[in-house]
């Protein structure tokens, strides 16, 4: 990475950051409106945002007194990979605007934390050097931008690679209304006229640092592993259009599991039904995901239908879940209701943003000191120890 990442790996040191809370603020700080939205915002009037939040506040603890835990065993196997703690770094699409590292420094970061990284099919980074930037799990996250024959491409490229688990996201048809990427100038800091960016500039030369690296980088990126044929890697600005023409359906995962030996991933489960019908498709794993509250506004909090789902699949499939993770006792709280693992998206990009591989680094350990102090607290030696007896709804 460039050395112009050093003084930001002090800073993001500093004792002042001890919570994901801290890195969000130094995110907001170093971002300009537009790309901190993008991050921060979710779908319409954002009610299924803020209750993801919510849910885990409805929770409390059960602690066991007394108890000598001593040193606790953080350590989980999801599809059949041994990771340090339960929590996998999400895929992020777009992550290269957040800071130039993006999904390189975000692999590199999992990997020396011993846990696993989902690469995004929205990528500005090609997927055999983010597979080569981490010594640890990588999972490659597919949506049908540009048609079948371009997905299978990928499917190859990632099988060759090395990536270990194909994460196929069911909930995006068309892309949900995010009201502040419209209102901010999302589209026209991807591709609008000079005219159509005059309104959004003021925002820019606030943040001269973000400005400077996204030059650098050069630019907008594309997308390096949606390569349609005759054309090249697909333009960022294309993606809200194709997504349209992307819905995935139970028969594409048919033809998906004959050409992917690997285990298939199904993310973006939020009732019984298709957790059931996920295990009847071969599925190894769920994530119950309502997308970070980026699609379907007044969709349910995931940990909410967590306990659902976890009952339906019955033991036939490993159990992930998204949505709403900031502290290490949200963590524990998703393992008490079932999940195996879960996935962190914001708490980690709120850190890629503030100081690059450094910030997630630092965001990795603070979550994973949360889930240890709160096991120890608990009276509870290993995550995967963890119950239901531990909590209580309030």
């Amino acid at each position: 990475m460039p050395s112009r990442e050093i003084p930001q790996q002090r800073r993001v040191q500093s004792p002042r950051v001890v919570s994901i809370d801290d890195l969000r603020k130094l995110a907001q700080k170093r971002l300009p409106q537009v790309v901190f939205d993008y991050i921060e915002g979710g779908a319409e009037g954002e009610l299924t945002l803020r209750e993801n939040v919510r849910a885990f506040e409805a929770i409390s603890f059960r602690p066991r007194q007394a108890v000598a835990t001593g040193e606790c065993d953080l350590s989980v196997k999801v599809v059949g990979q041994d990771i340090s703690f339960p929590a996998i770094l999400a895929p992020i699409g777009y992550s290269r605007l957040m800071h130039p590292g993006g999904d390189v420094a975000a692999a590199r970061a999992a990997g020396a934390a011993g846990t696993a990284y989902i690469l995004s099919t929205i990528s500005g980074y090609k997927l055999e050097d983010v597979k080569a930037a981490t010594n640890g799990p990588a999972w490659y996250q597919l949506y049908f931008v540009a048609g079948r024959e371009v997905a299978e491409a990928a499917i190859e490229r990632a099988k060759k690679a090395g990536f270990h688990a194909l994460v196929i996201t069911i909930d995006s048809p068309v892309a949900g209304m995010r009201e502040r990427d419209h209102r901010n100038g999302m589209k026209a800091l991807l591709g609008g006229t000079l005219l159509e960016k005059i309104p959004f500039l003021a925002q820019f030369f606030t943040h001269p640092a973000w400005v400077a690296n996204f030059l650098l980088d050069g630019g907008v990126p594309k997308l390096e592993n949606i390569v349609v044929p005759g054309k090249g890697p697909m333009e960022l600005v294309d993606v809200v259009a194709a997504l349209g023409r992307a819905g995935v359906t139970w028969d594409d995962l048919r033809w998906i599991r004959q050409i992917w030996p690997g285990p298939i991933i199904l993310k973006g489960v939020l009732t019984g039904d298709d957790a059931r019908r996920s295990v009847d498709a071969g599925a190894a794993a769920i994530v119950v995901s309502n997308h970070g509250g980026r699609q379907l506004d007044s969709a349910p909090a995931t940990l909410r239908v967590l306990p659902e789902i976890v009952s339906a699949v019955n033991g036939q499939a490993e159990v992930l879940m998204d949505g709403g993770i900031r502290r290490g006792s949200d963590i524990v709280k998703a393992l008490c209701l079932g999940a195996r693992a879960v996935l962190v998206g914001r708490a980690y990009v709120y850190g890629l943003a503030a100081a690059g591989q450094a910030g997630i680094s630092r965001a990795i350990e603070i979550l994973r000191e949360d889930v240890h102090r709160t096991l120890r607290l608990l009276g509870c030696s290993s995550a995967s120890a963890l119950d239901s007896s531990y909590i209580q709804q309030k």
